[in-house]
């Protein structure tokens, strides 16, 4: 005759039965994501590759528009780029334009581990959890996104994602230096790694060869290996946007007026319900009723392939004089242009080297601007965005590894600019 057990000591001989049955070893296996997605570090960008052979004028002493030749328009300014106006096939501008060196910002204590889960536990709406790595979106188009579209929850510092919201700071990065439109002399890497933004509107991406493998080398040591990118085939100063979030569908717009780079474009796939559209234009020193044409021929663009409810910023070098420049009228239709606008540390909003004229912009449309926060950095805040000019940035050890020299390097005639954003994720 069986002796018949208590009901709790039922319950521990269970318990010690299915201890043994599973084993110290059995971990559950993550699902795969749903989204075809490459590891970075090994996609192959079709966006990257050596521009040798390219038809277009040599950059030369790394001035805009080749050879530094004083610009038909308006008056030159120190510092600024000058248009050689030579033409190619038939009346097709060549632009050489340099960039400014974009500097970064540090947002010290905002870091956020890859791939962890942001405020674990914490639930939003009845129970949601809020994860960081949410919106791992539809699949890689290949041979326009390069690998490391990574994980959403992958935060650089100055970013992060907390109680259903994620922050993104955007930058306008025209910073190469020295005499080859390029990355090589790494003013402009150090003064991104300072502000360290999650979307990059980045101009003139050259960096040594040009090879996807050094492509990659470049985004890997100025953001890290999960940060994805697109850059422009067949161009001599390619445009290109560089993201901590995946990039979904990427490609290029013909810029009828310049034969050496044409307007990048991303979808990038951010946490919620609406994807980012990112645009990295380079407009033509030339005159501003060229670069009226360019803006004109973009918002075309724009209309016909974005959608009205996803979000879209505009940003680059777009080399204009003034704020009242009629481009900047044509890209209303698109994004808001109104002020306050960033501002260095002295208060002081130009973007050339002189810091005389908006060159620079970070534009967006009126669903991502009522999202618009202020860019916090350290202790310093900046209620409408950062001009980066690290010669006047103080304390410097805020953005760093920045130096106070790079914003002042050779051939640096721009400087960065940086808005963040706070976004919902539903």
């Amino acid at each position: 005759m069986s002796m018949k057990l208590p009901p709790f000591l039922r319950a521990l001989v269970a318990v010690g039965t299915l201890a043994t049955a599973c084993g110290p070893g059995d971990e559950p296996t993550r699902p795969p994501d749903s989204g075809t997605s490459v590891d970075a570090g090994t996609q192959n960008d079709a966006g990257t590759g050596t521009d040798a052979g390219s038809s277009t004028v040599d950059a030369g002493g790394g001035g805009e528009d080749g050879g530094r030749s004083i610009d038909a328009g308006p008056d030159a300014d120190a510092g600024s780029e000058s248009d050689a106006g030579t033409t190619v096939d038939a009346g097709t501008t060549v632009d050489a334009g340099t960039t400014v060196d974009a500097g970064s910002e540090s947002d010290a204590g905002t870091t956020v581990d890859a791939g962890t889960t942001v405020d674990a536990g914490t639930t939003v709406d009845a129970g949601t959890t809020v994860d960081a790595g949410s919106g791992d979106a539809g699949t890689t188009d290949a041979g326009t996104t390069d690998a490391g579209s990574g994980d959403a929850g992958t935060t650089d510092g100055g970013s992060d994602s907390d109680a259903g919201y994620t922050k993104i700071r955007i930058m306008a990065a025209n910073i190469t230096s020295g005499n080859g439109q390029d990355y090589d002399q790494g003013h402009g890497i150090r003064l991104m790694q300072g502000v360290k933004p999650d979307v990059v509107l980045i101009q003139e991406f050259n960096y040594k060869a040009n090879s996807t493998a050094d492509i990659r080398e470049m985004v890997d040591t100025t953001f890290g290996p999960s940060f994805s990118y697109y850059r422009e085939t067949g161009a001599q100063i390619p445009n290109g946007i560089i993201s901590r979030f995946p990039i979904i569908e990427s490609g290029e717009w013909k810029d009828t007026q310049v034969s050496n780079r044409d307007f990048a474009w991303a979808r990038i796939d951010i946490p919620g319900p609406h994807d980012l559209w990112a645009v990295s234009v380079h407009l033509l020193t030339s005159g501003s009723g060229v670069r009226n044409t360019e803006a004109t021929n973009l918002v075309k663009f724009i209309k016909d392939n974005v959608r009205e409810s996803d979000y879209l910023t505009i940003g680059g070098d777009f080399n204009t004089d003034s704020r009242s420049e009629s481009c900047l009228t044509t890209f209303k239709q698109v994004v808001t242009t109104v002020g306050p606008h960033p501002v260095d540390k002295n208060n002081k909003d130009g973007t050339n080297a002189s810091r005389s004229k908006p060159y620079d912009h970070v534009l967006v449309d009126n669903d991502l601007y009522q999202y618009r926060v202020p860019t916090v950095i350290g202790a310093s805040s900046f209620a409408n965005g950062l001009v980066l000019d690290s010669r006047v940035y103080t304390p410097l050890s805020e953005i760093y590894p920045a130096l106070s020299s790079d914003s002042g390097a050779s051939n640096m005639q721009h400087m960065g600019v940086v808005k963040d954003f706070l976004t919902p994720n539903f």
